[in-house]
């Protein structure tokens, strides 16, 4: 049968696999054996990514909300009617009154013209990505202290890596590819340490497991960075080299006691040290993180950075900071400017050259104001503001935990939804655009590594289906812009210009070798697998930042003995869009709700037996804020003293937070057996 190599669009590893067709269908995927990320393995998704395409539950035409329930209409008519209500609002209340908010799935492509239509057409910052409602994002921490939001080494140099560090991210389950990569390397000699609250597979294969207290990383690297300044193990010529303020970081980290320490992050003094000289010897470590840990404060991103800093864990091969993402494209979208603050290539709305040089380009203005996150458009902040929505392959109904976003978009006097499935935002919709799928379309994602990749076509879509960039082409045009996109690969051409470390990459060379890790710029148009590692580059690239140990922590105790954590990334598969309509992926990732069919939190053996709670029987969990019932899961992968709610469970945020803790991740909670 015929094959195709592509990339798979499921995860942010970015896997190379060839897709058989047969007539007018894929009917299977097989893993490329050369290509860098994956090396001739898939994970489950990868080998089943297919059956999507086939789901018999696709939508082909567009629908109109009419007479209290939707109908067929043209293409035509869809596109004009849904130009016009945005003409109409934006007339009425402003520009701002409109939001477009993205999926990190989307391709890069689409995910620049949907902003480059908020911004050039309408007229408002108002983009985001979907992403945004459950993760504390690390970009504006990289760009603070690296100048870059980005991975800063290659995923196939794991295997050059003398220890590598893996943080607050279940591998196996989120990124399978990666973790045989970590597997292996560790198997090779590699020093493996893993900093988590849950005891997972990769954990039970560590060398050092550091099962801390959920909220304490901050203090964990600062005291990890005081233990490498005593011990005289500071890289300090690539400190003089390469960073500032390194004093100032100094300071601060004498104020860091590792006795202190132990006690608040429930490590053992031993393995806190041995961390920190493991990671500091090594002669190439590399750190792991997520960037999907909901629980994660903006400081301990920023410790993790000073650590790597403090240590010169860069600009060397199997060395550097990998900031993970589950998402195929999240690095892609906020490159392409899907975001409220920052415009292509990661420039600040409020610089008026951007502005100018982005207008220039579209041969519009650029607004000057931040817009609202995707978090505000959905919670009080958007409500009685935004009054019209554009999702993009985004389901904030069935994912975002932040306030009600189903209220959120019936207040709304116009919804309009891009997507392949009926989802459960799309019945919010007033206009659903169905889109191809994976395999209907040529278009780029840049992965977790930085890497841009071709996902190919190998079918036609159904007669009359287009791409999401098309649509979004159609629209504009119908209000009036002078768009010509007639490929996707003149849009991509247009993203070089618009974003700078794009600007070598175009569809010739992408095809080739499997893509560029940008920077992928005409003077590098082979791409730059390892960043920094120039010697010409400016000595005061990077930034320390100084932190004082945290004095406050939120803990548990008295009357709420527990510390509840929200674990939105743990089991984020089940609740995939694309997974419900694969029959064998949602059977293989719907195995654990076989016994918690209602959903479930885990709680340690130890803590269970405690409260004299049975596997999978019903209990009630109060907060200071509110109580809420659920069923346990007994296992001993937690870590005691701590209730983890999954992704998924995402009414219980609501119900034990309250509106006074909206914001918090951390709760004290107690449990009891519930009577009900």
């Amino acid at each position: 049968m015929p094959h195709t190599l592509t990339t798979c669009t499921f995860c942010g590893a970015g896997c190379g696999l060839y897709l058989e067709t047969q007539g007018h269908a894929v009917v299977g995927a097989y893993p490329s054996i050369s290509h860098p990320t994956n090396s001739g393995r898939l994970c489950v998704r990868g080998w089943n990514v297919h059956e999507v395409a086939n789901s018999r539950d696709r939508l082909t035409q567009p629908l109109l909300r009419r007479n209290g329930g939707f109908e067929q209409v043209s293409w035509p008519e869809a596109f004009d009617y849904v130009a016009r209500r945005l003409l109409e609002i934006r007339g009425r209340y402003g520009p701002d009154a409109v939001a477009f908010l993205n999926s990190p799935r989307c391709s890069n492509e689409e995910s620049y013209l949907l902003q480059r239509l908020a911004r050039a057409v309408v007229g408002t910052n108002n983009v985001d990505h979907g992403a945004g409602v459950y993760s504390n994002n690390s970009i504006n921490v990289l760009l603070d202290m690296l100048g870059v939001a980005a991975s800063t080494s290659s995923l196939a140099d794991l295997s050059l890596s003398d220890v590598i560090v893996v943080d607050g991210v279940d591998l196996y389950r989120q990124l399978p590819t990666i973790a045989g990569r970590v597997i292996r390397a560790k198997l090779n000699g590699a020093k493996l340490v893993v900093i988590d609250v849950r005891r997972h597979r990769v954990a039970e294969n560590a060398d050092l497991f550091l099962q801390i207290r959920p909220g304490t990383e901050t203090l964990l690297y600062g005291t990890m960075a005081k233990v490498i300044v005593d011990r005289g193990l500071a890289n300090l010529p690539f400190i003089k080299a390469r960073c500032r303020d390194y004093e100032s970081f100094l300071a601060q980290v004498h104020g860091y006691d590792i006795l202190r320490a132990a006690d608040r992050c429930g490590v053992p003094v031993d393995l806190i040290e041995a961390a920190a000289l493991t990671y500091a010897r090594a002669s190439s470590a590399a750190l792991l993180y997520s960037t999907g840990v909901e629980s994660r404060s903006t400081p301990s991103i920023q410790a993790i950075v000073n650590l790597v800093l403090l240590t010169g864990q860069l600009a060397k091969r199997g060395a550097g900071l990998f900031p993970l993402t589950e998402h195929n494209n999240l690095q892609g979208v906020c490159d392409m400017g899907v975001l409220p603050d920052r415009l292509p290539g990661y420039a600040l709305v409020a610089d008026a050259g951007a502005r100018a040089a982005l207008g220039a380009l579209w041969k519009a203005s650029v607004p000057a104001s931040p817009g609202l996150s995707a978090q505000q458009v959905l919670s009080d902040r958007g409500r009685g503001r935004v009054k019209a929505v554009w999702l993009c392959r985004y389901d904030p109904v069935g994912t975002a935990l932040i306030g009600d976003a189903g209220q959120a978009l019936d207040e709304c006097e116009l919804v309009v939804v891009q997507h392949l499935f009926m989802t459960a935002s799309a019945r919010h919709a007033h206009v659903i655009l169905p889109t191809t799928a994976f395999g209907e379309e040529r278009v780029t994602f840049t992965n977790t590594e930085r890497r841009v990749q071709l996902a190919e076509k190998v079918i036609d879509p159904s007669p009359g289906l287009g791409a999401a960039w098309e649509q979004l082409t159609a629209v504009a045009r119908a209000m009036g812009a002078e768009w010509r996109y007639e490929s996707s690969a003149q849009i991509m051409r247009e993203i070089g210009q618009a974003v700078p470390f794009y600007s070598g990459a175009d569809y010739d060379n992408l095809a080739r070798d499997f893509g560029r890790q940008w920077p992928c710029t005409h003077d590098r148009p082979l791409g730059t697998p390892q960043l920094f590692g120039e010697t010409g580059e400016r000595r005061e690239r990077f930034r320390f930042l100084p932190l004082a140990a945290p004095a406050a922590i939120v803990t548990a105790g008295g009357d709420y003995p527990l510390m509840l954590v929200f674990g939105h990334s743990l089991y984020y598969w089940h609740h995939n869009v694309l997974i419900q309509h694969s029959e064998t992926l949602k059977r293989e990732y719907r195995v654990l709700l076989l016994d918690y069919p209602d959903g479930f939190v885990e709680m340690n053996t130890t803590d269970a037996q405690q409260w004299g709670i049975r596997d999978g029987q019903r209990i009630r969990i109060r907060s200071a804020a509110g109580s809420a019932s659920s069923t346990a899961r007994v296992t001993p992968e937690i870590r005691p003293g701590t209730i983890l709610v999954p992704y998924f469970v995402n009414q219980l945020r609501q119900q034990l937070a309250g509106p006074a803790l909206s914001g918090q991740d951390l709760i004290p909670v107690c449990v009891e057996k519930d009577a009900a």
